[in-house]
């Protein structure tokens, strides 16, 4: 079986679209989270998720987008904050009844990605052009 249609047994662009309005409408409700993405029409972002997670995920690849680690650079992502956003994911599943194996692949992907955007200081963070701001935003009580 290929990578295509492997993906496309466990869900495919259609799970991915779900999934990723689930998740964002909860992550766009977070009291924390929501605080990175103020700017962002929450439309964008389902967009760009479902692009990426297909193109790494082994479907047709319509991902336009920054690396990761470039369009994360300028923000302050605590671990907490990061394990946050994991439970949201999880929670998604659960609600979406996402197949297991593409929980499985998600979730070793997501997790990959810790070690890339999560920073122990606001220090470590890079601003995209040299007149934008680092987002850093306190945990609210």
């Amino acid at each position: 079986m290929t990578r295509s249609e492997n993906f496309n047994r466990i869900g495919g662009r259609a799970s991915l679209i779900i999934i990723n309005k689930v998740f964002y409408d909860k992550v766009y409700q977070h009291p924390w989270l929501k605080q990175y993405f103020l700017n962002i029409s929450q439309q964008h972002i389902e967009d760009q998720q479902v692009n990426f997670m297909q193109k790494v995920l082994g479907g047709e690849n319509h991902y336009i987008g920054k690396a990761p680690p470039i369009a994360h650079k300028h923000m302050f992502i605590p671990d907490e904050l990061f394990d946050i956003r994991r439970q949201l994911l999880l929670d998604t599943f659960k609600e979406t009844n996402t197949h297991p194996e593409l929980i499985d692949q998600w979730l070793i992907l997501d997790e990959s990605f810790r070690r890339i955007l999560v920073k122990k200081f606001p220090t470590e963070c890079k601003p995209c052009f040299n007149t934008d701001p680092i987002l850093n935003f306190a945990k609210p009580e």
